[in-house]
């Protein structure tokens, strides 16, 4: 039977992986990091703006959460 932790631990990794796949690629992939793709510069300093930067910081904010509760319930069973 799952406890209420489990059940909520399932529903913040459900919406982690939605709002991974929901944000925009930063680059134009490993194949052109590889193959010498024109204008890859790894460490661009590129600022998020808008709803670029609140996916950003809700993504974080559920990870640090998600991570939370994994020790939380790796420390009551």
């Amino acid at each position: 039977m799952m406890g209420f932790l489990d059940i909520i631990l399932i529903i913040f990794a459900v919406v982690l992986i939605i709002l991974s796949l929901l944000q925009s690629g930063k680059s134009d992939g490993l194949s052109s990091a590889f193959s010498g793709g024109d204008g890859l510069n790894l460490f661009a300093n590129v600022k998020e703006r808008g709803a670029e930067k609140v996916m950003s910081n809700l993504t974080l904010g559920v990870g640090v959460i998600f991570f939370i509760l994994v020790i939380l319930s790796r420390i009551l069973k």
